[in-house]
């Protein structure tokens, strides 16, 4: 396991330092911070006297040389609109995206293993068809459309729910959750309803049930957890794709994530906040990706077996 876990690490240095490269050149194409901070009354002193002062005036392999050794210090430079450290800002931010996406993963899991061990249960029946056509709907509804549309119903139309912010009780929740949970549990339930399908058709269900096992015993007992790998693996991706597309939703509903850190950044041409923003999250993709190999290692030996060879 060792090896395997080194081996995982050392593969995913690569993809890191692309991301790194990629983030510091696209964020240049936005323009000249410049143009946007300084009036358009500013005198050419000042705008050289802002550049200089910022390393803008620098040719940009020199910027990227600098912005290399900061990042290797875990100096990230200072935003051009607060003075705050870009770090700092990104840290406060963080913790928001991830409980958005953990809550709304716990609740995609359990109601996902819910809905596809009922529908697994009874193959064919009416409850199986309708969970099919729920799970194939929620998959293709673009979180986006959900969320406007959520907006407009709940928040405009009925006034039942906030539309915006993170201040009052679990109210605030319920949009932004919904919004994210829709795709997750689309794709879970499918999963979970072919694994426990399979699960249950095996050999050692039909030697429970022969022994006068409960039916609850026999789906949850041997079927539910002989069916887990599968639904784990899927469970991790998505949580990684949450982490990673929570921009859009942070944005609708102004959480103050790192997404919406990240919109206010590339809006504002703010590039230290926006490539500490883009890389924390490219090193929790990283990691969450490690976490899923790991965890999926342990569960079946054969995943390290060639590694350890």
């Amino acid at each position: 396991m060792t090896v395997f876990l080194r081996n995982r690490i050392a593969s995913s240095a690569i993809p890191l330092l692309f991301v790194v490269l990629g983030v510091f050149c696209l964020a240049r194409l936005a323009g000249d911070p410049v143009d946007l901070y300084l009036p358009l009354s500013a005198t050419e002193e000042q705008r050289a006297e802002f550049s200089a002062a910022h390393g803008f005036d620098q040719s940009i392999p020199a910027q990227l040389w600098d912005y290399l050794g900061q990042v290797v210090r875990l100096d990230f430079g200072e935003s051009l609109r607060t003075g705050q450290s870009a770090g700092e800002m990104v840290l406060t931010a963080f913790p928001a995206t991830l409980q958005l996406a953990a809550v709304t993963m716990v609740i995609a899991v359990l109601a996902a293993i819910l809905v596809g061990s009922v529908a697994a249960y009874r193959p064919n029946s009416a409850v199986d068809r309708f969970s099919s056509l729920l799970a194939m709907t929620a998959a293709s509804i673009p979180d986006f459309w959900f969320a406007i549309v959520g907006v407009l119903i709940f928040g405009v139309s009925l006034e039942w729910l906030p539309t915006s912010g993170v201040i009052g009780g679990p109210e605030i929740w319920v949009l932004p959750i919904a919004t994210l949970l829709i795709r997750p549990f689309g794709v879970l339930v499918q999963v979970v309803r072919g694994s426990m399908v399979a699960a249950l058709s095996a050999p050692y269900v039909k030697v429970a049930r022969s022994k006068g096992a409960s039916e609850r015993r026999v789906v949850f007992g041997h079927a539910l957890r002989n069916a887990t790998t599968p639904v784990l693996t899927v469970a991790g991706d998505l949580t990684i794709g949450l982490v990673n597309g929570a921009v859009v939703v942070e944005t609708i509903f102004g959480w103050p994530g790192i997404g919406k850190l990240m919109i206010d950044s590339i809006l504002q041409r703010d590039f230290a906040v926006l490539q500490a923003a883009v890389l924390l999250t490219a090193v929790t993709i990283f990691a969450l990706n490690i976490v899923v190999d790991v965890a999926h290692a342990l569960i079946d030996a054969r995943v390290r077996q060639p590694v350890q060879a």
